[in-house]
């Protein structure tokens, strides 16, 4: 991040463009091999209609510029991502004490290859509860489920 502030705040519909322009750069930088699984007007629309409607979303924004995402509904977190260059300086963890404020149990999907998601969930107290080996989700990418409770 630059030298300004850190903001957090709930997002709105104007909001969902630069969401869906994060979540794939962050995604497309964790998973390249999964890289051209939608288009952008396709991952626009996925987030106006389907995330916007369906969970509460957070956006994290340094100077301005939206640099992190995080979507929940009820216990379960559906998206969390933070772009690539500004990964491991606290934005993920920031947009995960929103949700940890809301919740006494978390749980999310994570693909098992992604082994950077998977560390930085272990590290923030999740624990791994089940594998499966992805028949059940659109990428068929074996994946895990992580479960996090208030101690």
């Amino acid at each position: 991040m630059t030298n300004s502030v850190l903001i957090i705040r709930r997002l709105q519909l104007h909001d969902m463009d630069a969401a869906a322009r994060v979540h794939r750069a962050a995604f497309d930088h964790a998973l390249p091999w999964l890289t051209g699984l939608h288009t952008s007007d396709e991952d626009r629309w996925f987030y106006r209609e389907r995330m916007f409607t369906r969970c509460a979303l957070w956006g994290a924004f340094d100077g301005g510029a939206m640099t992190g995402i995080i979507a929940f509904r009820g216990d379960w977190i559906d998206q969390l991502y933070v772009l690539p260059q500004l990964q491991g300086r606290g934005v993920g963890s920031e947009l995960l004490e929103i949700a940890k404020r809301s919740f006494d149990r978390l749980q999310l999907w994570t693909f098992q290859r992604n082994a950077p998601a998977r560390r930085f969930y272990e590290a923030r107290g999740f624990a791994l509860v089940e594998q499966t080996d992805g028949a059940g989700n659109e990428e068929k990418e074996p994946d895990a489920r992580y479960l996090w409770t208030r101690a």
